[in-house]
């Protein structure tokens, strides 16, 4: 049941004027300023410090970070990287997002993303680089186009179609992004020159469409989402007519058990999706058929600790990671799927994220911690801290040799950790 219509929303050219650093030194490779800071944060939080804040000097004082982007005023939502400049964007929640570099210390700022009237929860840039995409939880997106290289962001595009987004994904080579609504609701975008133009909005799942992923094609005539939702359905869309492709449903496929589905990762043709109750799920996309499922954890004192936040794919050996809120790290091998090892951490999961090709694996925690590990052996190869509070998203930069956290407490780390 979808609605398949193409109006162009008018783009928006009302440029704000703001502080920009030059587009050679966004361009500028990293190798400089390679000395450590904590130095410098003791003094900062020196002068900020009450007697409240006692507790805070003493994680600061073991603090591994390179350096620090500190301007958010509430929590760190969402982190995402620039595809070729040393550049992220941070959404918090003071109802705003920033664009930062990551090469210096300390980072340059480059431009306040400003419009959004509630937590910036979740975006991306296209594959090309030339647009941000970023959205709140009142429902309300915004595009920003490159200018000058990257050195500055003009409003370009705005939706306010839903009540709230749960998330954004971007497409990883088209220009094309999805949302998810708590009406169950999947709407995809297309960013056009002029515009934007509505793709397509599916109404399949009867309750929060909690998150999807674009499946790549052939070719720019395949345009593939899988949407998953609270109320136990995952469905496969074909964007450019809207049809399902097919619909996996509890009773009919799932043997009566209505697992409220929260996290998707595909690797090819093989999607997993993690659930609230601790189901995880393989799926041949291009059969939708079941290949596997299992319940992940048991025996949990509170049924909230089920709950799979986070997996990711490895490409280089057939690993898959699920990490979930009970602080469980498991490693199933994906073709046999046998737990293969187990890695525990003290506090909820929030992310897991693979470097490139490569086995070692990057994890962050409630606790306040990022990790790196290899997945082969379980050995832990790095540990980033300085965060009081917990660190909500990630992104991994120069093939996981610098991590950039996003912070509940507001604040953003760089490590290096080679």
């Amino acid at each position: 049941m979808s609605d398949n219509i193409e109006q162009p929303v008018e783009p928006q050219q009302q440029e704000e004027e703001e502080e920009y650093i030059d587009v050679n030194e966004v361009e500028e490779v990293v190798a400089e300023d390679n000395g450590p800071v904590p130095e410098d944060l003791d003094e900062e939080f020196d002068e900020d410090m009450d007697m409240e804040g006692a507790e805070t000097l003493e994680i600061d004082m073991s603090n591994n970070s390179w350096t620090y982007f500190d301007q958010h005023k509430d929590s760190i939502f969402t982190i995402f990287k620039h595809p070729s400049l040393p550049m992220v964007v941070t959404g918090g929640g003071d109802n705003t997002a920033y664009l930062w570099t990551t090469h210096s210390q300390p980072p340059k700022f480059v431009g306040e993303l400003k419009g959004h009237k509630e937590s910036v929860i979740s975006g991306g840039f296209t594959a090309d680089g030339k647009y941000v995409v970023t959205g709140d939880m009142n429902g309300f997106i915004q595009v920003h186009k490159a200018s000058r290289g990257g050195e500055k962001w003009i409003k370009f595009a705005e939706l306010d179609e839903v009540e709230e987004i749960l998330f954004i994904v971007v497409h990883p080579t088209l220009p094309y992004f999805a949302f998810g609504a708590p009406d169950g609701s999947v709407w995809v975008y297309q960013i056009d020159e002029s515009g934007l133009v509505q793709i397509m909005s599916g109404f399949s799942h009867s309750l929060e469409c909690n998150n999807a992923i674009f499946i790549p094609g052939k070719d720019e005539n395949e345009l593939t989402l899988v949407s998953i939702s609270e109320d136990g359905t995952i469905v496969n869309w074909n964007c450019f007519t809207g049809a399902v492709n097919y619909k996996l449903q509890p009773h009919d496929d799932f043997k009566g058990v209505e697992s409220p589905w929260v996290t998707i990762k595909a690797l090819g043709n093989v999607i997993a999706a993690g659930a609230r109750d601790g189901q995880l799920a393989i799926i041949n996309n291009e059969t939708g058929k079941i290949v596997h499922s299992l319940k992940t954890l048991d025996n949990v004192e509170d049924i909230a600790e089920l709950s799979i936040e986070a997996l990711s794919w490895c490409k280089s050996v057939h690993l898959l990671a699920v990490g979930l809120v009970s602080g469980d790290l498991l490693l199933f091998d994906s073709q046999q799927w046998r737990l293969r090892r187990t890695i525990k951490v003290d506090d909820a999961i929030t992310k897991l994220e693979f470097v490139d090709e490569t086995p070692v694996l990057i994890g962050s925690s409630m606790n306040g911690k990022i990790y790196k590990w290899d997945a082969r052996t379980g050995e832990e190869l790095f540990v980033g801290v300085g965060h009081n509070m917990g660190v909500l998203d990630f992104a991994v930069l120069e093939q996981g040799k610098k991590l950039v956290t996003a912070g509940d407490e507001g604040v953003s780390l760089v490590f290096q950790s080679e």
